[in-house]
């Protein structure tokens, strides 16, 4: 058992079933250990398409089978693939309308991750040309915005992180995730997070761990402390980036993340403050 609390934590970034991609949990099963440890809220993520859905139909099982005994509830978003035609303005809307929190910039369909993965780059989904973020993705940002929603920059790269970025500031674009920039395959340096930190006040975001290929993963948590530490912790979210079958069940993931924060002199209210009151505020449940 972990001996920091997951009471009230909130995870926004948990793969579960059906994906093309088995997982540890389905989403009933995640919503029910997120329900044990008593965490405020969890997002769902899949990198073929939207789940929110998925997380209505999750509260709805909460309601009729828990009569509103906790205050767990489950989110979902769009991730925009190839799958969904890409930078696809109109499912996004569609996506917000339908309750979608987190809008994720491509992941599987970037150019960075199909070039780090050995595929042909031609058929990625572009976000940036000579260094401008295009047209349909500054529409996909001013729809985010509109509907209080966040921006999770995905698979790109750095180069285009910080196009990226940099529109959101001009158009007044506050909640900006940077997806877990530790990854290889986004593989932002530690001086660009602190500079993503220092010029543009978005939240980095960092995971339990990085799929390394052929079934192997790497534990981010050393170099998650040293983050915390150069960055700040007002500006760093834990997330899990959990589900894999690879490595332990969500709860207990987090659950040694948390810990291991504490045993290596991250004090309970800087942890406190990166695992409820970032995403708090990112959700809107602080309002």
């Amino acid at each position: 058992m972990s001996k920091i609390s997951l009471k009230g934590v909130i995870d926004m970034h948990v793969h579960s079933n059906p994906d093309l991609r088995k997982r540890a949990y389905d989403d009933i099963e995640l919503m029910e250990a997120g329900i044990r440890v008593g965490a405020r809220a969890i997002v769902i993520k899949t990198h073929q398409g939207t789940t929110m859905d998925r997380a209505y139909l999750c509260n709805r099982h909460n309601e009729i089978v828990h009569g509103g005994s906790n205050s767990f509830t489950m989110f979902g978003s769009i991730t925009l693939n190839r799958v969904v035609g890409g930078i696809n303005p109109t499912a996004v809307e569609t996506a917000l309308k339908l309750g979608a929190k987190v809008v994720w910039l491509p992941t599987q369909s970037a150019r960075g991750h199909m070039e780090k993965m050995g595929q042909n780059p031609a058929a990625c989904v572009e976000v940036t040309r000579d260094g401008k973020v295009l047209p349909e993705v500054k529409t996909v940002m001013q729809l985010v915005k509109d509907y209080d929603a966040v921006l999770g920059t995905g698979h790109i790269t750095p180069a285009e992180c910080f196009a990226v970025v940099e529109e959101a500031r001009n158009m007044g674009l506050e909640k900006v995730v940077v997806t877990h920039p530790e990854w290889w395959v986004v593989g932002m340096s530690a001086e660009d997070q602190l500079r993503m930190v220092k010029d543009y006040d978005v939240i980095l975001e960092r995971c339990y761990a990085q799929n390394m290929g052929g079934g192997a993963y790497k534990s981010n948590l050393p170099d998650n402390v040293e983050i915390i530490k150069l960055c700040g912790y007002k500006n760093v979210m834990v997330s899990t980036d959990g589900g894999q079958v690879e490595n332990p069940h969500w709860e207990l993931a987090l659950g040694e993340y948390l810990d291991y924060l504490a045993d290596h002199g991250i004090p309970e209210d800087q942890i406190y403050y990166m695992t409820h009151t970032i995403q708090e505020h990112l959700l809107g449940l602080d309002k």
